[in-house]
This record gives C-alpha cells, structure tokens and sequence, in this order.
C-alpha cells in the first residue's frame, strides 16, 4: 500500500496516481490539469512526504487571499502546530515543518540565505502558470532556479498547450521532473449562448459547440449592420439584443442553474449589477438562510468598530446577500469578501457578480458561469479574452460531486460574431510565454552570492531564455527555407535580364514597428464577410474573411477565399501591415466555412459586391500601360521573401543573449551609482538588497540621499505611497497633496532622483522604473496619524474601502522593508512606527488577529536577512 492509498481514503484518480508515484520516487512534477480536477490532493501528498519524513513543506500561492485560504485548509488536516503561515502582513509559526507563504516570501528568503529554508524539501507552486505575468511572474522563475539541489517542486498548473516545454525548462534546471497532463474537467461543461429578441420578448438559449464544432443554429444570431451606411439616415434596427440581468436570471431558475457567477469585468460594474438585482425584486433565498447569512457576515465583520461598519455600509452590505445576491471583487474590504465567499460555497448566495480575480485559485465553484462580454479593458484598451482566460473563467462552472454538468453562457453582443464566441469555447489550451526579466535587486543579489560567470550562467537557466533559445533554433530552420526559396525567386528574374537589386527593398524597421500593434488590433476586430484588400504580396484580389479563429499561443488565424476562388489561411506573421476592410457581405445561411457550395457562394457575392476604394475594372486595365507585367508575381514574391528574411534575422537577433544584456546592462547603471564595485556589493547595495519592489533602485537611492531621514512617521507614509500606489484608470496623476512646505520640497527632489534614474535607463534602453504617483499621500499621511476612516474616505471620493486597505497594505510592506535596511536609525524607527499606525482597523485582517505577536516585518524570513 502506497502512502496515496493511506492517505486517501477515496480513489484516485489515474492522474493523480502517477503524480503520486513520482513524488514517492523524488522527482518534482508538472500538473496540468482544469479548474477542479484534484492538482491539490498531489500538492497535499508532498505535504504528507515531507511530514512523514520529518522535512519541510512550503506551500506557495500568487495572492494572500488564497494563501490564507490554503492555510486554514491545512490547519484543518494537519493541526495549528504543525502549520506555518508568512504572507508580508501576517506571520504565523513560521518555523513550522509546513508552511503556507506567497512566492515573493520564499524568493526574498532565497536570496538573503534564511536559516527558514534548513530541511526543506518540498515547495509547491500554485497556479505556476502565473509566471507569464508581466510584474509578479519572473518570482516563479527566480524560484526555481535558486532553490537548494535537494528540493522536489511540485507545479500545478491550468491546461497550457506547452507544458511539455515547461517541464523540460525545469528538468534542465534541476533534473528529475515528470510531466502529468489531465486534461478532461471533473464535470462536463457545457456552453451556452444567450440572446434576446427584442420584439417576441423572449431569450434564446443555444449550445455554443455541437460536437466540438460551431452550432449552426447559433450563425443566425450573428447581425451584420453595413459599416458603409452608417451616418446615411436611419440604421437599421437591430432584431437581438443582449439579455436584460433579470431575464438571465428567470433563464438560470427555469433550467436549474444556480447558483451562478457572473462575471462583469468592472468593480463598479459588479456592485451596481448586484443592486440592480436587489432593486429589481429578486429574492433568492428563505428566512432561514437570509439568517444565516446575516450571521456569516457578523462573524467576518467582528473586528470592525461600529463607526467603520458604518463607512463601510455594512448593513446595506448584508440586506442585500440576505437576498442571495452579492457582488466579489477587489474593491471590497476583505471582511465582505470572505463573507460572500463563506454564503457562496454554503449554498447561500445564488447569484455571484464578479471581476475575473474570483477565478484565480478561490474555492468559489458554481453550477453555472455567464461571462456578460468577451472583451475586458487592460488600463489602456478593451482586450478579448485569451482561450486561458476563458478556460480560467468557466473553470468555476461544475462542482465536483455535487453536479453532472456545469454551464458556462455568453451573452450576445452586437459587437462580437458567434463565430468568435464558439472559436473561444472551442479553444482548450494556452501556450505560457516567459515574462521573465533581471531587476535590480535579483542584480545585487547574484552580485553578492556569485561570481560573474555563475551570475550569467544563473540568468541563462531562465525559462524565458530557454523559451528564446528554442525560438532561435525554430527561427533558423524557417530563415534557410525562406532564404533558399529568394534565391530561387531571384534566379528566375536574372534569367529574365531582371536585376533583383533594382526591385523596392522590404519595409524599415521603424514601419515594421509601427504596424504590429495596429495589425493585432485589426485582425482582433474582423469578422465573418468582411471584405479586406489584397492580404498579403502575390494577390491583388480582395478576398472576403471566412472565419476568424484563435490559435494555441492566442493567435489570431484568419481564413479568406478571394475573387479567383482562392483559398488562403493567414496569421498575424503573414500580413505585411494592417488589412484594410473595403466592404462587407452578407454570408449565406446555414454559416458552413468549410462547405465548398457555401464557400462558392461567398465568391459569387464578393465579386457582386461594391467594395470601397475599388475603381472600375476598365480603369485598371487602362492604367497598367500597354500591358501586364509579366514578371509581378515574381517581384511581388521577391518583396515577399525579403521581408520574410530579414524579419526574421530581426527577431533571432534580439532573441540571442537578449537576456544576459538586459543583466549586464543593469549591473552597469549599478557600478555607475555606487551600488557595486569590482564584482562586490557596496553598502549602498546590501541596502537595495532588502528591497523588494517594482521601483527598488529609487527607494534605495531615497535611502541613500537621505530623503526619508528626519521625517515624522506620517510624512514617511505620504512620501513612501509615491512608490506604492498608482491610479487607476487613464487620466494624469494627480498632484500632491503635501501639508508643508518641507515635504513639498522632498517630493520634489524625490520626482528629481526618479527622472534621473529613468533617464539613465533610457540610455542602456532598460526601462524598469515607473513613475511616482502622488495620489495617495494625503490618505497616507491621514491614517497613519490617527485619522477615522470616514474621514479618510470622505477625502476620497473614487477610493473604495477595498482599495484602500489593498494601498495601505502594499504601503506597509514598504515601510517594514525600510524599517529594516535605511542607513539611519532614526529613519528605520520612522518607518516601524509608520507602518504600525497604518496596520490597524479595517486593514487588519481576522487571520491577523489569530497570529501571535510577532510583526510580521520582524520575521527574519519576511525581512530577507
């Protein structure tokens, strides 16, 4: 009997057993697998190993909210005593043999050597896919690079179509690593799509994949509205319509589908849809429950005095989850959260209103998931969803032994074709590209720890430079093609007593640049019947787009058919520059791409068609002169492969030692400061190493400059929050609140050293420093000495509870960094003190309250001493 077998008292799963196995033998796996599956009962198993061994077991999330979770879940099985938690904000036994942390927590003990990691054995990595996140995912990488030889890992990961590559990166790095794929969900999903018809009243609900493949029936939904006329007179009013919240909500009770999440990708959003629903008359639960409810919500919120219950509209809060409603997003306090979080998964709560940060590892399954649109606003433009956003999203729909099937429903929209909605739910993978990049901090680290080579070699392990390596050996194969067939194309014109050197040589880089963004956006937004404009050199027919769909990678793949019955399958890489849409027509029904009949068809209306900017065909014939060039083909061709080419000794170029640049070019901008000297680490370094953050070098240099020394604790807050918080939303920072004139003049020097630092980066072309963003100094400098939170809220009127403890949390985190690494005492007692009267009231968490006494900023561990 095997220690799975004692330890599970139910059967494994296959998966789950094989996992298993490898971890008995020492190896680290890869477990990907959907939402739900069992990845955590492998997690538990390496627990268990190292309890058994008498070793150490971290567990790592990406959030404290699920950190805080999984500990409560491991307390449960394995006891307080023997159950550690270290998140930044709380410490919790944490020489424990089994210890839940945040990945950040075990990269800084990584780099500063704790006496924490002594008989460590085993580190899980939750939700590793997150390592392609942009700010926080090179900590995955750091991880695992520089764990001690002797740790097994364990990843668990969402399905990702190269976790083969994954693996093989870790194996590389650290040897013994298995590969586990699951890829069949828990329970069945089954996807819907929702529309209203605006005259009959009524809501269509059709499955969006029949096996496997588009819906027919869901074609007919798909409204085309000539772009053409629009601004000429009267448009055509359109027939659907997107489905009132209600009338979802009827849709969801007739076909037994709550409880439900709803996913609106707006804070704001959520809590006005959660009151829209309350307001409208929905009553989703009976007294009992409703009294249940308001019990649950008491017991998060025990620890709030009555005046911040008050700011807070804690009793509007819970009047309206007494109705089985609520909203669940970042912008609530952790105490609402946690109680719509308890109601949900009782049962309570029917009907959920979330952002997408719910679907990140929270223990929240549903019955069914509705997602209201396909496209969510990045802080800079509206996005369409990736097939690994979509699969994280309806992850949450089907609880394991509870329902046979789980729903996952879009709703129309005018905006987005069926086509696109079933190409996503048809979508079941997702490659992970690398985010990985050197900082400051990791610099003076390898500085300290290594010597130059060993730094390099460190950085090389990388699985983005692994991911860039096999893209170069991929990139090389597809430059000797593309180089053999130019030679040929210009062998053909030499014969012709042509000079290929005569021929328009490819596009600059500069254009190239320019077009990339523009061509993701414009192929993002094509959709079925648009006509575009000569697609790509070598055809000079316009050719109407089939069908728009998404590749493994979150490609966009384009199928077109032009005027001469050509069939032509394009991705981004194909387009030369943006396609330009001359026209539109109106698909035959039933909608069947692939049907020759139906694809004659569209070629039958798209040489009917008056397209924009096409002049008449005798002018053509007139304007090319005494007649055709015989040869276009081949210059177009020879344009075609020059661009090829040397697009593609572009990308291999910055692919190659990009990394290692990156690194040098950093540890340069630190010799030039005064950071490092001679390969060591100065004394100004060994304070950037105790700093933690996206803006390391600046607050080192604040340090060091003596721009924080001598100041109150309430204007070291204001000062620190420039790091710390950044606006939401476009529009300019807004400018400083400073009460006097001596803080006014720091904030200025501070904006000084940043643009100083900034420029300098400029030079070497890094660019890891961001602005200062002065919003939040007046809050800062309020609750930290003293003031109530109405007060502190009232002054801000865009500021919700939530996101006010999530900016003072980050600001505490800070100062306890700088508690322990400025130069001058008085200046590291400013900032304990700071941080100590801004960690009090709402911002203290429940888990908080059960820790022991010791500041979590006093944790070796935490500190990276």
């Amino acid at each position: 009997m095997t220690l799975g077998d004692h330890r599970y008292p139910f059967e494994l799963d296959p998966f789950q057993e094989i996992a298993i196995e490898h971890l008995d033998a020492g190896k680290s796996v890869v477990v990907a697998a959907p939402t739900g599956a069992g990845k955590t009962v492998v997690a538990e198993h390496s627990v268990l190993l190292a309890l058994t061994a008498g070793t150490k077991a971290f567990y790592t999330t990406p959030i404290k909210a699920l950190s805080n979770q999984k500990y409560h879940d491991l307390v449960a099985e394995h006891g307080a005593h023997r159950v550690g938690l270290l998140t930044g904000d709380v410490s919790i036994n944490g020489e424990a043999p089994v210890v839940v942390m945040t990945t950040e927590v075990l990269r800084n003990m990584l780099y500063a050597g704790s006496p924490t990691l002594r008989g460590l054995s085993h580190v899980v990595l939750d939700e590793v896919h997150y390592l392609q996140d942009l700010y926080r995912g090179p900590v995955w990488e750091e991880i695992i690079v520089h764990a001690p030889p002797a740790v097994r890992f364990v990843c668990l990961s969402a399905t990702v179509s190269n976790a083969d590559e994954l693996t093989g990166w870790i194996d590389a790095v650290r040897g013994g690593t298995e590969l586990v794929v699951h890829q069949d969900r828990p329970v069945e999903l089954t996807n819907l799509y929702m529309v209203g018809e605006r005259d009959a009243g009524r809501v269509h609900v059709v499955p969006t994949l029949v096996d496997g493949e588009a819906n027919p029936e869901g074609h007919r939904f798909t409204e085309r509205v000539d772009r053409h006329q629009r601004g000429r007179g009267r448009r055509r009013r359109r027939r659907f319509t997107t489905p009132r919240r209600m009338e979802v909500l009827h849709e969801l009770q007739d076909r037994d589908m709550l409880p439900a999440i709803v996913f609106v990708f707006s804070r704001a959003g959520c809590d006005d849809a959660a009151s829209q629903m309350v307001d409208g008359g929905a009553v989703l639960t009976d007294r009992d429950e409703a009294h249940e409810i308001r019990s649950i919500a008491e017991h998060h919120a025990r620890h709030l005095p009555a005046a911040d219950r008050d700011v807070l509209r804690f009793d509007r809060f819970v009047r309206r989850i007494e109705r089985g409603v609520a909203a669940h997003h970042a912008g609530m306090v952790p105490a609402f959260k946690e109680a719509v979080e308890e109601c949900f998964v009782r049962g309570l709560v029917k009907m959920v209103f979330a952002t997408e940060t719910l679907a990140l590892g929270i223990n929240m399954p549903a019955r069914a998931v509705v997602i209201e649109r396909l496209t969510k606003f990045n802080g800079e433009s509206h996005q369409f969803l990736t097939p690994l956003e979509y699969t994280q999203l309806t992850g949450r729909a089907g609880r394991r032994g509870i329902d046979d099937h789980g729903y996952a429903a879009v709703l129309w929209s005018p905006f987005v074709s069926f086509e696109q909605v079933a190409s996503l739910a048809a979508s079941r993978s997702f490659a992970l590209r690398s985010a990985f990049r050197p900082t400051y901090n990791m610099a003076v680290n390898l500085v300290r720890l290594h010597d130059r080579d060993r730094a390099h070699q460190l950085v090389d392990q990388s699985f983005g430079q692994y991911q860039a390596d096999r893209d170069i050996t991929r990139m090389s194969k597809r430059r000797r093609r593309v180089a053999d067939e130019l030679a040929e194309v210009e062998q053909e014109l030499r014969a012709a007593g042509i000079d290929p050197d005569d021929i328009i040589p490819p596009a600059s880089d500069e254009e190239k640049e320019l077009f990339r963004p523009a061509l993701e956006s414009a192929l993002s937004q094509l959709r079925p019947g648009d006509v575009i404009d000569a697609p790509r050199p070598g055809t000079s027919e316009p050719a109407a787009v089939l069908s728009v769909g998404y590749r493994r990678g979150g490609n966009v793949r384009v199928r077109l058919v032009d005027r001469a019955h050509r069939r032509i399958t394009m991705d981004i890489d194909d387009f030369d520059r943006p396609p330009e849409v001359i026209g539109a027509i109106e698909l035959p029904e039933p909608y069947q791409p692939n049907s020759g009949k139906f694809q004659h068809e569209v070629v039958r209306l798209l040489q009917r068609a008056r397209l924009r900017g096409q002049r008449p065909k005798h002018r053509r014939e007139r304007d090319r002169g005494p007649g055709p060039d015989p040869f276009e083909p081949q210059r177009r061709r020879l344009t075609e492969k020059r661009q090829q080419l040397h697009r593609l000794e572009q990308r291999i170029e910055g692919r190659a030692g990009r990394l290692a640049q990156q690194f040098d070019d950093i540890v340069g901008i630190l010799q030039w400061r005064g950071y490092i000297a001679d390969w060591d680490v100065t004394s100004a370094g060994e304070t950037l190493r105790g700093i933690f953050h996206e803006s390391d070098l600046a607050v080192a240099e604040a340090l060091q400059c003596g721009i924080f020394d001598g100041t109150s604790p309430p204007e070291l807050a204001a000062l620190a929050s420039c790091f710390t918080y950044e606006q939401r939303g476009p529009g300019p920072a807004a400018s400083p609140r400073l009460r006097t004139a001596a803080l006014r003049e720091r904030f200025r020097a501070l904006d000084r050293l940043v643009g100083e630092i900034q420029a300098t980066e400029a030079e070497v072309g890094v660019r890891l420093t961001r602005d200062l963003d002065p919003g939040f100094v007046a809050t800062a400098a309020a609750w930290a000495g003293g003031d109530d939170l109405s007060d502190v809220l009232e002054e801000e009127d865009e500021l919700t509870g939530g996101d006010f403890v999530r900016q003072i949390r980050q600001l505490v985190d800070l100062l306890r960094q700088i508690a322990i690494v400025a130069p001058v005492a008085e200046t590291r007692a400013a900032a304990r003190s700071a941080a100590e009267a801004l960690h009090r009231g709402v911002v203290v968490t429940p888990t908080e309250l059960e820790a022991d006494e010791t500041p979590a900023g006093d944790d070796d561990a935490l500190a990276g001493r």
